[in-house]
């Protein structure tokens, strides 16, 4: 497929951006950019080393230079990181150039889903009592997306199916 922008998935960790961007793009054939994963690949940390060792501060500018570093890539499906859509520097790029697509499901399923992670910095540093305060403060942000689709008792085929009819 070809596309004028690229598809830009956003929203709470857990979702499942990433899988869903992966399994997206080898659908249409496009090019997949995980952020986060970007990020780990160029520090050669995971983003749990690169906050205890760098700290949120760090991850943030590194997030912020690669994301929009690959936001200028046209015709690809990007992953962008729970937390990099809050950056409004990346947030009106996304806007302008991007398919903004925000997979939305509740915060119970997104609690069941880290609850024994041990990848998520906030969550290993804070615990899952500070995920609802993260997911009320950044779903007003997440709303600014042009699309959102509520991924809540969808399979993987089901919200590949719907962003494929919304691009």
């Amino acid at each position: 497929m070809k596309l004028k922008k690229n598809v830009v998935l956003i929203g709470m960790m857990g979702v499942g951006k990433s899988l869903i961007g992966s399994l997206l793009s080898k659908k249409l054939n496009l090019k997949f950019f995980d952020i986060d994963r970007l990020i780990e690949k160029k520090n050669n940390m995971k983003i749990s080393e690169i906050f205890n060792k760098k700290g949120e501060v760090y991850f943030r500018k590194e997030e912020e230079e690669i994301a929009l570093e690959h936001l200028k890539i046209q015709n690809c499906v990007i992953a962008l990181g729970g937390g990099a859509f809050i950056n409004s520097k990346i947030r009106e790029k996304v806007l302008q150039k991007s398919i903004s697509i925000w997979l939305d499901i509740d915060l119970d399923t997104i609690t069941k889903r880290l609850k024994f992670t041990k990848r998520r910095p906030i969550v290993n540093k804070y615990g899952l009592g500070k995920i609802k305060k993260i997911f009320l403060q950044r779903e007003k942000i997440y709303s600014l997306a042009k699309y959102k689709l509520n991924c809540r008792n969808l399979t993987k085929k089901e919200i590949i199916d719907k962003i494929i009819k919304i691009i």
